[in-house]
C-alpha cells in the first residue's frame, strides 16, 4: 500500500483497492471480516490494519505460496498465462485435486468448475474450510458432447451414448463429476458405454482422442470442438472460477495475469476460441472469513 495514502480509507477507496463493488465492502463490514471503524456514523478503514488483513499477516496466516496455478485445465487460461508473461507455473490435476493442493498451501491460484446443487464451485470451496482467499469469476463456458463425424449422425444427447466409445476424464475432474450426473439423469452408468483408452487429464487430451478416432464422444467444451473441427452438442453453461490466496492476489505474477485478462487481446482470443462468456471476469463470487 502506498505510504502517501491517508491513515484511514473510505469505503470507495477500499472497494477500488480490492476490485469489488462497494456493496461487497459493506457485506464484509457487516460480517466483521474486515478491519474498520465507525466514526460519527461514517465508515473508515485503518490503512495499516487493512494492509495486514490483505496480506494475511494476522493470526493464522500461512507462509508465502509458490507462484503456481493448479486445478483444472482451461485453454483460455493456459493461453493467457503464456501470453501475459505472468511468471506463474501450472500444475494441472483436476478441480478437486487442485482444490486440495491449494488447501495445502502448494499453489497461489486454483482453477475449478465443480458442479453443486446451486451452481458451481462455491459449495466445494466453502466445504474446504479455507481462510484468506477469494473466488473470482474467470469465464462461463459452453460444455457438451464433442463427437466424431460418425457419431454425430445419431447422437443428440447423453441418452444416445449407450454402446458408444467414450473417453472419460480423470477422477476428481469437474467434467467427470458433471458427466456422472448427466448420465444418472438419463438412467445410464459406465456399464452402458464403452470406456476407451486412459482417462484424459485435460480438455485438449479429451478432444484429441475423439479427433484421432480413439473414441466416439467425450464431454468437453465448445472451444476444443472448434479447435479440432468436431461436431458439438451443447448441454450446459458452466462457471470456471479462480480461487486465489489473499496474499498472492496482490503479488506481481497474479496481478500481471489479471491485468492481461482485461486487455483487448484477451477478449479477442476468448471470441476466437468460441464458447466463452467473459462478462463476469474478475467478479468476486465468494470471500473466505
Amino acid at each position: 500500500m502506498d505510504t502517501q495514502q491517508p491513515a484511514y480509507l473510505t469505503t470507495k477507496e477500499v472497494a477500488d483497492l480490492l476490485r469489488v463493488k462497494e456493496r461487497k465492502v459493506y457485506d464484509l463490514v457487516a460480517a466483521e471480516e474486515i478491519p474498520h471503524r465507525k466514526i460519527t456514523g461514517k465508515l473508515l478503514f485503518p490503512a495499516a490494519e487493512l494492509t495486514a488483513w490483505i496480506e494475511g499477516s494476522g493470526e493464522g496466516a500461512g507462509g508465502e505460496r509458490p507462484a503456481v496455478v493448479t486445478g483444472s485445465h482451461d485453454p483460455l487460461l493456459d493461453w493467457a498465462l503464456r501470453e501475459s508473461g505472468a511468471g506463474l507455473a501450472t500444475l494441472l490435476n483436476g478441480s478437486r485435486e487442485g482444490l486440495e493442493c491449494f488447501a495445502r498451501g502448494q499453489a497461489a491460484v486454483a482453477g475449478m468448475h465443480i458442479p453443486d446443487e446451486q451452481g458451481w464451485n462455491i459449495a466445494a470451496t466453502k466445504a474446504a474450510g479455507l481462510r484468506d482467499c477469494v473466488l473470482i469469476g474467470w469465464a462461463v463456458r459452453a460444455r457438451g458432447l464433442i463427437l466424431s463425424e460418425g457419431a454425430a449422425r445419431n447422437v443428440q444427447g447423453v441418452a444416445d451414448l449407450r454402446g458408444k466409445r467414450v473417453i472419460l476424464r480423470q477422477p476428481g475432474a469437474g467434467a467427470a463429476a458433471l458427466f456422472q450426473r448427466l448420465m444418472a439423469e438419463v438412467g445410464l452408468g459406465e456399464d452402458d458405454i464403452v470406456v476407451t483408452g486412459g482417462r484424459a487429464h485435460t480438455e485438449s487430451d479429451a478432444a484429441a482422442a475423439v479427433a484421432a478416432g480413439e473414441a466416439d464422444a467425450t464431454l468437453g467444451i465448445k472451444a476444443m470442438a472448434q479447435q479440432f473441427h468436431l461436431p458439438f452438442v451443447p448441454l450446459v453453461e458452466e462457471r470456471f472460477d479462480l480461487l486465489i490466496d489473499r496474499r498472492s492476489y496482490f503479488t506481481e505474477p497474479v496481478q500481471n495475469l489479471l491485468r492481461f485478462a482485461r486487455s483487448n487481446a484477451f477478449a479477442a482470443k476468448a471470441g476466437a476460441l468460441g464458447g466463452y462468456d467473459i462478462g463476469d471476469l474478475g467478479q468476486v463470487r465468494w470471500i473466505s472469513k
